[in-house]
């Protein structure tokens, strides 16, 4: 069953240029895994953490830090939460979440799917 759809869209140019400007964003948006990837990726993985939220229904308080959008070459992103975003997850029954990321032509996006197991 679906608990909930996110979606998110990123100008990576815009996004970049904000994290020049407010440096500590990086470390505030991304885990230490995620810090260093290219722009296209970050931008990407910043809208999959919107998306994910969105899926959640977006409460306030959740943790950046507390999302982490792995890639392996060849397979699906994959989702690990903790803390602020595994609490709600289990909040609402989510047993899994299914993740699309894009990015080309300057723009990176991403669709979020929150499941539960079938009752």
């Amino acid at each position: 069953m679906i608990i909930g759809v996110g979606i998110d869209v990123v100008d990576v140019a815009r996004f970049m240029a904000t994290i020049e400007r407010v440096p500590a964003l990086r470390a505030r948006l991304f885990t230490p895994a995620e810090r260093d990837l290219p722009p296209a990726s970050l931008a990407a993985r910043f809208a999959a953490k919107e998306a994910i939220a969105k899926a959640l229904g977006a409460p306030a308080g959740m943790s950046w830090q507390d999302a982490t959008v792995r890639r392996t070459v060849g397979a699906q992103p994959v989702v690990e939460v903790t803390g602020t975003v595994a609490a709600r997850a289990d909040e609402l029954g989510v047993a899994r979440f299914h993740l699309s990321i894009s990015h080309d032509a300057g723009i990176a996006s991403a669709v979020a799917i929150a499941e539960a197991d079938p009752a």
